[in-house]
């Protein structure tokens, strides 16, 4: 086991002493730049569902896609705690097979833990899980798998019976043993409520300053994601841009024969060459 890799021990003892830094990881080489970044926790999200596949809902992905780029992950990660995110199939439609999946994203991904999102029998699977030895992370607040059930992609807990019910949900997952929960668009002062009371580290995405960490789609930070831009998300970069006109310069050159040069071609020895037109005479 590598000496320097995080633990979920370790990420616990960050709560108010720093914050706690993540990103989603779909494939070995941009897994490998953010683990050398220093990143705490690289997410094997379900959002690969729409950023890389191109599905409209997270819903369409199952466990074979999940684990395939989990696996892809885990092969280049070192340093970070990596996290993977349980698909929509793999335990909402049968919850009786929720801690199977969840073995399969250790046992054969070799991920450090496992993300669930609430949903009706989220507790009951939960606890399953974590007595199973699994650890866990909630995701409380917009749940994109059941984002239908919750009057769609909007933010949550903005009047008080929903906000009490997000700090109700966060406490019982604490309780249920997990080690850190998502709040995904939530009012900030809502979220700094639920950090407040909670023990156990909360992770921000579209819920403000106050959460004990932050995540962020990689895609969406890089802008390598075109179709839509959520309100809470930075562009740090737009790779998008670069990407095109890189390939773009690639096509000109190939058309105006500028490549290949010499520089990226390979020769032969003139004896060898003669013998080679010899023999075909």
């Amino acid at each position: 086991m590598n000496e320097n890799k995080i633990t979920v021990q370790e990420i616990l003892t960050l709560k108010n002493k720093r914050k706690i830094t993540a990103l989603t990881a779909y494939d070995y080489p941009l897994a490998d730049l953010i683990d050398k970044a220093g990143i705490d926790i690289i997410l094997v999200g379900d959002s690969v569902a729409n950023v890389v596949l191109g599905m409209e809902s997270t819903t369409m992905i199952g466990m074979a896609e999940m684990l395939h780029h989990a696996k892809s992950v885990t092969r280049a990660v070192q340093h970070a705690l990596v996290i993977g995110d349980m698909p929509y199939e793999s335990y909402q439609i049968n919850p009786d097979k929720a801690l199977k999946n969840a073995a399969r994203f250790i046992d054969e991904a070799r991920c450090d833990a496992i993300k669930l999102e609430w949903f009706d029998k989220c507790l009951q699977v939960t606890k399953e899980i974590i007595k199973a030895g699994i650890p866990v992370i909630g995701h409380i607040g917009l749940t994109p798998q059941t984002a239908d059930k919750i009057g769609g992609f909007k933010v949550q807990g903005k009047d008080p019976e929903t906000a009490n019910g997000l700090i109700e949900q966060a406490a019982e997952l604490e309780k249920c043993g997990c080690f850190a929960i998502v709040l995904e668009c939530i009012p900030d002062k809502i979220a700094q409520l639920i950090t407040k009371k909670l023990k156990i580290p909360t992770i921000g995405i579209g819920a403000g300053l106050y959460c004990d960490g932050q995540v962020l789609v990689t895609h969406d930070l890089l802008g390598l994601f075109q179709r839509y831009k959520p309100k809470f998300v930075k562009q740090y970069i737009n790779l998008s841009d670069l990407i095109q006109k890189a390939v773009q310069c690639y096509k000109q050159d190939v058309l105006e024969e500028k490549f290949p040069g010499k520089e990226h071609s390979f020769g032969i020895s003139n004896d060898a060459l003669k013998t080679l037109l010899e023999s075909q005479a």
